[in-house]
């Protein structure tokens, strides 16, 4: 799946993770993540980065896929809570270049 942002590719190899465990598993176990490479936590409202081995960028997103808040998650780490939150997109730290208020694409190639 590609994700854009603003009419540019944000990232181009997001994975969905929209069960129970692929939830509750996420990027445990990643030793690290590629450029472009991502994971979109559906029905998601808050996370952490217990068991995890790699640093991440959050996006938490509306239901409508705006962005509502984003931030930097070290290993062990809970992330913070954003009201209305609905989705969260993982990134590889640094990666995640959107300002509050944009709102994400999906094409589910």
């Amino acid at each position: 799946m590609i994700v854009y942002c603003n009419n540019q590719v944000l990232a181009d190899n997001v994975k969905i993770a929209d069960t129970f465990f692929s939830r509750l598993k996420g990027l445990m176990g990643k030793k690290s993540l590629a450029d472009g490479e991502g994971l979109l936590l559906t029905r998601c409202s808050a996370i952490h980065c217990f068991f995890m081995r790699i640093t991440i960028d959050a996006i938490y997103l509306s239901a409508q896929m705006t962005v509502l808040g984003k931030e930097t998650i070290p290993p062990w780490k809970v992330g913070k809570h954003f009201k209305k939150t609905a989705n969260v997109l993982e990134l590889a730290a640094g990666s995640a270049n959107v300002a509050i208020g944009d709102k994400l694409q999906i094409d589910e190639n």
